[in-house]
């Protein structure tokens, strides 16, 4: 499997359209795989290969490419669906709103509303394995700028994930 490939035409085949035109707003995707070095600082490298246990960081930047301002400029990143499981607490800048259907929103964590064997009901947290898409207001962007969203999954015990692969 091609991992970033993989996560491209998701990115594609799941953002609003706009995004990869030309004009107004643009976006770049980056994945890199997160790696622990002395100190207990982290080191980004190639996400070319991953193996279960390791976490990559997704970061896809918008860019205002026209010459006027856009405004209520929303990013959403998917998050795919096999072969990964998203680390909750990661997602960058704050304020982050997640789905797992790319319809309907809510701020993380997410809940769900459970029926009960008795008939009662029991707020629920939603498995970060069910998260689907995470969503980022973004706010006004001046024409020229750029904004930054990241988040980090954790490889899971699905087999092996290259860029090299077919």
């Amino acid at each position: 499997m091609k991992l970033f490939l993989t996560l491209l035409v998701t990115l594609s085949a799941l953002l609003p359209q706009q995004i990869f035109a030309a004009e107004p707003l643009t976006a770049s995707l980056e994945a890199h795989k997160v790696v622990a070095v002395t100190n207990g600082k982290e080191q980004l490298t190639s996400a070319a290969e991953a193996k279960p246990g390791d976490v990559i960081e997704y970061r896809a930047t918008y860019k205002n490419v026209s010459k006027a301002p856009l405004h209520s400029v929303m990013a959403t990143l998917p998050v795919p669906a096999t072969g990964v499981e998203l680390m909750l607490n990661s997602a960058t800048p704050a304020g982050v709103e997640a789905s797992i259907e790319g319809t309907q929103f809510a701020p993380v964590p997410l809940k769900r509303l459970v029926k009960m064997p008795d008939g009662t009901h029991q707020q629920q947290l939603v498995p970060a394995t069910e998260y689907r898409f995470l969503r980022w207001p973004l706010g006004d962007l001046p024409a020229g700028a750029s904004k930054t969203v990241s988040a980090r999954v954790r490889v899971t015990n699905e087999p092996t994930l290259t860029t090299s692969q077919k």
